[in-house]
């Protein structure tokens, strides 16, 4: 046994961060110490349920309760170090959290800045969010493995929903599409914890995905409502086929380790008390086999709007199924809800058992991580790994979209253009480029730099002093510049000061006299006007759309830390852009139409409510949701043209028969229903080129609550030049050609139902009872 000093000792080695910088990751259940030879819950061999009781056994009550924040201390006696479940993951591992990260006394002080997610959103490529997911859980197992991380448990991703283009976070989600947003959780939930591409499960997590924020959870800041304070009203409708999809989908399909539960509440009810949607939805009726987190003070924040005491609110939250507190509200008062007998001490061991299961499935609990046989030999030289950072320029250039392109403009020839104007706040200004939920990039190149590797003779001007454009003092220096110059290049859009956590736009104009600057410069330049936009959320750039004097948008959202080199590449032609816009571009009158704090979905003429997304939004567009040029041009036919017939054989008919019930999309009933359909997707053009392909429904009206058209599937597709591929969709009728009733149940209408690639479409008709054999 050692004294108190040998004790006090033995845990500064094990347990100081600064320490643990030169030694083996924090982990427990060292094979060096006897003592753990013991102890149950060290033993690999044994189911972890039974290891995880074992360990909660041992420990005291005021060892448990000290565990349920985000921010778990160590507990030397049992060998168990300090553990921060709070890691930023969004797209690259990240500053913020409770300092989980060492970066600035470290070996390791940077790792790869993907785009912010938009960006990749705007891709649509499954395979792309599946690498970059794997890209960041091996840049985080080498930072722990290098001893400068204190967890492994990785809060991303965001998938809620981009209801309203004010949204001051919308730019952290893929966008506006429940089916678009599923995808996009699951690949990349697949990809951080370990998994296959297609979905099998590995045995040990590589890190654990938290999706966030469940659920509806889309407002930040917006007049007198705030996130903390906000009740969210969503019809039953809304909630089945548009927010709860995607996190379904984490849990379902991803195998989710983890949700995070926000701070508004949803019907007058607080989720991260509502028993309904923790336990019964989440981990009963969806699977979910990990643990829940609060966001970040979401406990606190209950007290006095949704529970009447600090014990209250730790009733709620531990008895509604949370487990991990962000921030220290049931570490302070757990014991005093206990004393009130309030909470049980099981409602504790509950949590914990969610806790550690998820942290011995991280393999954090089988001696020394570097020994793991699947992730101990990823090493620091992983972080920023050459093919990391090819990856994230891949990532930005898949995710550019050309939004205009008059006469063909673009590319710009790298022979003839022998000066280029660079002009706007935006075009030297690296930090920018990275979104918010950033790390420090491994590389920091502005466009403006990128730029000068294609012609020597550029002329900068910034013409204002940062993206809010307060004052129009630059122009004329910026006409200048236009004047003498072949080509100009303007870098407008927004910044993290319009868009944000905890603060909503209030319109969706460039802000101040960036206009004036971009038409001024236009008007004087020699050729058309080449206008990069930099923002995550939608902006209303009508004037610009119109004006024969602006040859070309290019909207490259938050590119990431390889943006400056990807813009460069597109506009010089050395890439073909393919992306398609993930959101809705609407006009700045919407602003003036729609309240942010209006949840509903779908329009209303008797009020003149024109309805969210492309799905059931009736009113004019700037840019539509999927809309995107390219340096080719694309088309799209269906293999097969005949009409199908389906009899829905095993569902349950309504009287009269105009539609069937769904249960479950997944049954056997259902799965026997699905068919696949070809599209052959052709590059017309002379340059190769990534196009996604979109696979949409349409019925033959809106009635009903049924959305304008509905996307069911898509992928990314590479075409050489004058190149033909065939590309094959798997059509689930029980999830694809089905629609949600007021009442939240999904049904699928008898009649016809169109499938849709481009212009084109095919006809599939489901039949009524008894009619029609397939």
């Amino acid at each position: 046994m050692r004294n108190h000093g040998e004790n006090l000792l033995f845990s500064l080695l094990l347990f100081s961060p600064l320490l643990a910088l030169s030694s083996v990751p924090p982990h427990s259940c060292d094979p060096s110490n006897p003592t753990t030879k013991t102890y149950t819950f060290c033993k690999t061999t044994l189911p972890i349920a039974k290891r995880v009781d074992d360990l909660i056994s041992r420990m005291t009550l005021e060892e448990k309760i000290s565990q349920l924040g985000d921010d778990s201390p160590a507990i030397p006696r049992l060998g168990i170090p300090v553990f921060k479940w709070w890691t930023e993951a969004l797209h690259g591992l990240a500053y913020g959290g409770t300092g989980s990260i060492h970066w600035s006394f470290s070996a390791i002080f940077k790792a790869t800045s993907f785009p912010q997610v938009i960006v990749t959103g705007a891709s649509f490529n499954p395979h792309l969010w599946y690498k970059i997911a794997q890209a960041i859980s091996t840049e985080a197992r080498g930072i722990f493995n290098n001893g400068q991380l204190d967890g492994l448990t990785l809060w991303g991703p965001n998938v809620n929903l981009y209801r309203d283009p004010r949204w001051g976070r919308g730019h952290e989600t893929p966008g506006e599409d429940p089916l678009h947003l599923s995808k996009y959780a699951t690949m990349y939930v697949r990809g951080l914890q370990g998994d296959s591409y297609e979905g099998g499960q590995a045995k040990a997590l590589k890190t654990s995905a938290c999706c966030k924020h469940f659920t509806a959870y889309d407002l930040e800041k917006w007049g007198t409502a705030s996130r903390f304070t906000f009740d969210a009203v969503v019809t039953a409708q809304d909630m089945e086929d548009t927010f709860q999809p995607p996190f379904k989908s984490c849990v379902q399909d991803g195998h989710a380790s983890c949700l995070m539960c926000p701070f508004n509440r949803i019907n007058g009810v607080a989720p991260c008390g509502d028993h309904n949607f923790l336990t019964k939805l989440a981990k009963e009726q969806w699977g979910l086999d990990g643990y829940i987190a609060s966001d970040c003070d979401a406990i606190g924040v209950m007290v006095g709007m949704y529970a009447r005491t600090p014990e209250n609110a730790t009733a709620l939250a531990l008895k509604a199924g949370m487990d991990v507190d962000c921030g220290t509200h049931l570490q302070k008062h757990s014991a005093s809800a206990l004393g009130k007998k309030m909470i049980t001490e099981e409602d504790i061991d509950r949590a914990l058992r969610n806790q550690f299961a998820v942290r011995m499935r991280l393999g954090l609990f089988d001696g020394n991580p570097l020994e793991h046989k699947d992730y101990g030999s990823i090493g620091k030289d992983q972080v920023c790994a050459k093919e990391h950072q090819e990856l994230a320029l891949q990532a930005a250039l898949e995710g550019i979209v050309l939004l205009k392109n008059t006469r063909n403009i673009l590319p710009l020839s790298k022979t003839k253009v022998s000066s280029l104007a660079v002009i706007g706040p935006n075009a030297n200004n690296a930090s920018i480029l990275l979104g918010n939920y950033q790390g420090p990039p491994c590389v920091s190149i502005t466009p403006l730099d990128a730029l000068q590797n294609y012609t020597s003779d550029i002329k900068y001007v910034a013409g204002c002093s940062n993206a809010a454009c307060s004052s129009a003092d630059g122009i004329k220096q910026a006409e200048e510049a236009a004047r003498s110059t072949d080509h100009v290049v303007l870098f407008m859009g927004l910044s993290l000061d319009q868009e944000r956590e905890d603060f909503d736009r209030s319109d969706l104009l460039l802000p101040g006299s960036q206009q004036e600057l971009i038409t001024s410069v236009a008007k004087v330049a020699k050729n058309p006007v080449i206008l990069v936009l930099l923002c995550g959320g939608p902006v209303d750039v009508s004037f610009a759309k119109t004006n024969p004097k602006i040859g070309a948008i290019l909207w490259a959202g938050y590119p990431g830390q390889a943006g400056g080199h990807a813009i460069a590449q597109v506009l010089f032609g050395e890439y073909n852009p393919g992306g398609k816009l993930p959101v809705t571009w609407y006009p700045q009158d919407y602003t003036k139409q729609v309240p942010m704090t209006n949840m509903n979905m779908r329009a209303d003429n008797a009020t003149k409510y024109p309805g969210r997304t492309y799905r059931f939004y009736q009113g004019k567009t700037v840019f539509p949701f999927g809309y995107g040029l390219s340096y080719s041009n694309y088309s799209y036919e269906f293999i097969s043209k005949a009409k199908k017939t389906l009899k829905l054989v095993g569902l349950k008919a309504a009287h009269p028969a105009s539609h069937y019930e769904i249960t479950e999309a997944k049954s056997k009933e259902c799965q026997k229903l699905n068919f696949t359909v070809t599209v052959g997707v052709a590059n017309l053009g002379t340059v190769e080129g990534r196009t996604p392909v979109l696979l949409f429904l349409r019925w033959p009206n809106a009635s009903n609550g049924r959305p304008r058209k509905q996307l069911i599937d898509f992928t990314s597709v590479h075409l050489k030049a004058k190149e033909t591929k065939p590309v094959e969709f798997s059509v689930s009728p029980c999830e694809h050609l089905s629609r949600v009733t007021e009442e939240g149940k999904r049904v699928i209408d008898t009649g016809s139902h169109f499938l849709m690639a481009g212009e084109k479409e095919i006809e599939v008709t489901v039949a009524e009872q008894g009619k029609n054999e397939l």
